[in-house]
């Protein structure tokens, strides 16, 4: 069975024989791959939201994001090869319980390129190029990210055979969609005409945040009692701990960019509750991400130490904590509280920390052939 991360690939050469190169295939490509997309996007948006008046960092956040354009047209074309080359293993794919989920991030990859194209992507777009961009992407991120909340849940049910003991944080993938177009849409909401058209894409925003968090309210207490009654997660599978961040920091970000977009969408009475929706939410929200964060950073070093090798598992070190860097911005930006802004900043040097040494490993992998190889019988 294929499993969650990128499998250990074969060794490149038993004793004695000369070490070869495997050769370089779409085969075992898997919808993870969307994953560096996703951190890379992760790292342009908010660093873009630091940038100020620092030019030298505007730039580098520009720049970023331009990569994870380029990345999610990369890995689109390959993902497109894979789907007409090897059709046996894309539905193989599916119907692995453990790689199914990672359909979710497709569109969690488009919806965050759209989301920079908005923002840091501006200055090499343009505005009218950067917000139609903005908008296709997150249509096209909206209604792949609704699918498949539905269709991998399904599979599950129906077509999967999930083992007792087995429940995995990856299974947040699939629902986490939703909540990255619901903070994606206040970007568009200014844009739109005044009066139904702005409070109808701020409201459906509202209704996918719910869509998002009802269903990781029901996953997350199956993965804690996962964890109490059957130990640690195998060490390859620890990163994934850090998915848990994802919602809770990419649902904070949401509610507090839609308070922002309110006032000018929905009547007076209704905009100063969602502001004040906005705070009440995020803080307890927050809170407990830094609890998690603890608890999983602990569970990390822990495995670390027992030789926790390299997968593509490893980018779950990016996006989520990410997305509580942008939470805490928003947050530090509705209370004023400096607090926030330390802790914004200090999130943000871990994700850029984590995404350097995910994209050094992962070029490292890709060159040595070791990534894409067969996965070890």
């Amino acid at each position: 069975m294929v499993t969650a991360v990128q499998p250990a690939a074969r060794p490149l050469a038993l004793p004695g024989e000369t070490p070869r190169i495997p050769r370089i295939s779409a085969r075992h490509l898997g919808p993870n791959w969307y994953a560096p997309v996703m951190g890379t996007a992760i790292v342009g948006t908010a660093g873009g939201a630091f940038a100020g008046g620092t030019p030298a960092l505007h730039a580098a956040a520009v720049g970023v994001w331009a990569l994870s354009a380029l990345l999610l047209a990369v890995v689109l074309t390959a993902r497109a090869v894979h789907w007409t080359r090897h059709r046996d293993q894309a539905r193989a794919h599916l119907d692995d319980p453990a790689v199914a989920p990672f359909y979710g991030c497709l569109s969690m990859a488009l919806l965050a390129v759209g989301a920079g194209a908005a923002g840091t992507g501006h200055e090499l777009l343009g505005g009218r190029a950067a917000l139609t961009v903005a908008a296709v992407l997150f249509v096209a991120g909206t209604v792949i990210g609704l699918v498949v909340a539905v269709a991998v849940p399904y599979l599950m049910v129906v077509r999967h055979r999930v083992a007792p003991g087995s429940a995995s944080p990856v299974w947040l993938l699939p629902v986490v969609a939703p909540m990255v177009s619901a903070s994606s849409g206040p970007l568009l909401v200014p844009h739109l005409p005044a009066g139904q058209w702005r409070e109808a894409l701020l409201l459906a925003s509202y209704a996918l945040f719910g869509v998002s968090l009802l269903a990781t309210l029901l996953i997350l207490p199956v993965v804690f009692a996962r964890l109490l009654h059957h130990g640690p997660l195998p060490l390859a599978l620890t990163p994934a701990l850090f998915l848990v961040l994802g919602p809770l920091g990419q649902s904070t970000t949401a509610v507090n960019k839609l308070a922002d977009v309110a006032p000018g969408a929905i009547s007076a009475p209704y905009a100063h509750g969602l502001g004040a929706l906005a705070v009440v939410y995020g803080v307890p929200v927050m809170g407990f991400a830094l609890l998690w964060l603890a608890l999983a950073g602990a569970m990390v070093v822990r495995a670390f130490r027992a030789g926790m090798p390299f997968t593509m598992g490893w980018w779950a070190f990016t996006f989520p904590v990410g997305t509580c860097a942008t939470g805490a911005q928003t947050l530090e930006h509705h209370t004023g509280l400096a607090a926030y802004g330390w802790l914004a900043v200090t999130l943000y040097a871990l994700l850029t920390g984590a995404w350097a040494v995910a994209s050094v490993l992962t070029v490292r992998g890709l060159v040595r052939g070791e990534l894409l190889a067969a996965p070890r019988r």
